[in-house]
């Protein structure tokens, strides 16, 4: 397959290119906002020769192998790279690997490219993102030549999931491993909610990727996969006593284990209103998923939850929270997604900034109710330091879109900023595509503003405290408006 190669960049040719920079009212997230970008370069690495893998990845400089699960996370940070890291190039080493009958495994060996399987996985296969990631990559990068040319790997792949894994009951049957939460304790799980959740979502942003592309066809034959997995993930995964999702056993009866794997349903817009009410509520229920650190793999009332964290037993994962915050914004919680991004933050600053000591380093996994790296008694590297494609999606990604609030999609000239709070905030030298933008507010002698710099013409929306709504051209040059003249 010819996939399409992002132009150069400091990366890969020299070009002189700076990652935007963000202002804020608390340094402490600038300077870890700003430590993520400048730890960057160990991660962005090349595979051997032998590997046959042509593009550079995101990866830990202690990985030997890479990961598909990691690499689409990962993606939703570098996009705010200014393309210095090309995030689509290391999507495409996976499309390459493709195999006749649709297959991409979870992971590649570095050194040889082979796919890398276990007992407990023995089919490779990872969590279903690719279109999720390519839907938010075209509204960062802006290129529609790149969804036209990966479209047919990724229908493929759809196919293959559905022909390998999909059974009579409509669902989607694989091994816990290939949730990546290898240690929950969901005994007897046949039918993962999360997985199913995660295809649903597949199915959702394939026909979003078939809007792009104005091709009809891909769109309404997506959606049909979609509503038709809607349906089924509602009538038996729902919990109505609850107010969760399950997974189900093979013979399709609720396995009544709380995890974080429950939430996937809310990204994939799958509750209706009344059920989505009732599973947020958990997420601050102190009894339940509302821990200080949000938020937990296993719920704080389940049996065999570790306040040590136990790999998935209690961890806090960013890309986990992650994804719950995205949920959350899918229904329009956006002040208790802030809320919940800068706790997060803060349970990731205190280990940078431990007391007493010159610094600390940042982990792939945290303690649900106080300070510190979540452990995993006998599991050696676990969990691993300064785990960047995890611990950026919370330093670069929830910082600019949840505790800043801007909302960028380059193809529509547009950013939103969902202004949560009047403070000294905002992002300088953000490229839209050949474009680069300035937004900061500031107070001055006449009240607060907004101050916009702009090389070309796009659309900003702002909404004040969910009080002030308003959508404006800004022009290229300088300008600013005050907040009380909207």
């Amino acid at each position: 397959m010819d996939t399409y190669k992002e132009e150069p960049t400091t990366a890969t040719a020299g070009t002189k290119r700076e990652f935007p920079s963000i202002h804020f009212y608390d340094q402490d997230f600038v300077d870890i906002y700003n430590q993520t970008w400048a730890w960057s370069p160990d991660y962005w690495r090349k595979a051997h020769a032998r590997s046959k893998m042509e593009h550079r990845f995101f990866a830990h400089p202690e990985s030997t192998s890479v990961s598909q699960f990691d690499s689409v996370m990962a993606t939703f940070f570098l996009v705010y790279s200014n393309r210095i890291y090309p995030a689509g190039s290391q999507l495409d080493n996976f499309y390459a690997k493709q195999e006749d009958s649709g297959a991409i495994r979870g992971e590649y060996g570095i050194r040889d490219g082979r796919p890398v399987t276990t007992r407990e996985n023995p089919e490779g296969v990872h969590p279903p993102l690719f279109s999720w990631a390519e839907y938010n990559i075209y509204h960062k990068i802006g290129n529609k030549k790149r969804i036209r040319e990966v479209i047919p790997v990724l229908e493929k792949y759809y196919a293959w999931l559905e022909t390998t894994f999909k059974d009579d009951s409509g669902l989607y049957a694989v091994p816990l491993a290939a949730t990546t939460m290898v240690n929950s304790p969901r005994k007897g799980a046949w039918y993962p909610i999360d997985f199913n959740a995660q295809q649903a979502l597949n199915a959702l942003y394939m026909a979003q990727l078939g809007e792009i592309l104005n091709d009809k066809e891909i769109s309404f034959r997506y959606n049909r996969h979609f509503f038709s997995l809607k349906t089924r993930i509602n009538n038996l995964m729902w919990n109505d006593e609850d107010g969760l999702y399950y997974d189900l056993d093979k013979k399709q009866e609720q396995v009544r284990v709380k995890s974080i794997a429950s939430f996937w349903p809310l990204l994939a817009e799958l509750p209706n209103e009344d059920k989505s009410e009732r599973l947020i509520a958990h997420l601050s229920n102190p009894e339940t998923f509302g821990a200080e650190n949000p938020f937990p793999s296993l719920a704080l009332d389940e049996e065999q939850f570790s306040e040590r964290g136990t790999g998935f037993r209690g961890s806090v994962l960013s890309p986990f929270t992650f994804m719950v915050i995205k949920g959350l914004e899918k229904y329009g919680k956006y002040e208790f997604a802030r809320e919940c991004a800068i706790r997060h933050l803060y349970y990731i600053l205190d280990t940078l900034h431990p007391e007493g000591k010159d610094r600390g380093k940042v982990w792939e996994a945290y303690l649900p109710r106080k300070d510190g790296a979540a452990q995993w008694p006998g599991k050696r590297d676990w969990p691993r330091p300064d785990y960047l494609p995890y611990v950026g999606l919370a330093t670069v990604t929830l910082m600019i879109e949840n505790t800043i609030g801007l909302y960028v999609s380059l193809p529509r000239k547009t950013v939103d900023w969902i202004v949560p709070t009047l403070e000294i905030m905002g992002i300088e030298n953000l490229s839209l595509k050949r474009n680069m933008i300035t937004i900061l507010s500031n107070k001055s002698g006449r009240g607060w503003e907004i101050r916009l710099e702009s090389e070309k013409l796009y659309y900003f929306t702002i909404d004040v405290l969910g009080k002030k709504r308003k959508t404006l051209p800004i022009p290229s040059g300088k300008c600013s408006m005050l907040i009380d003249k909207l």
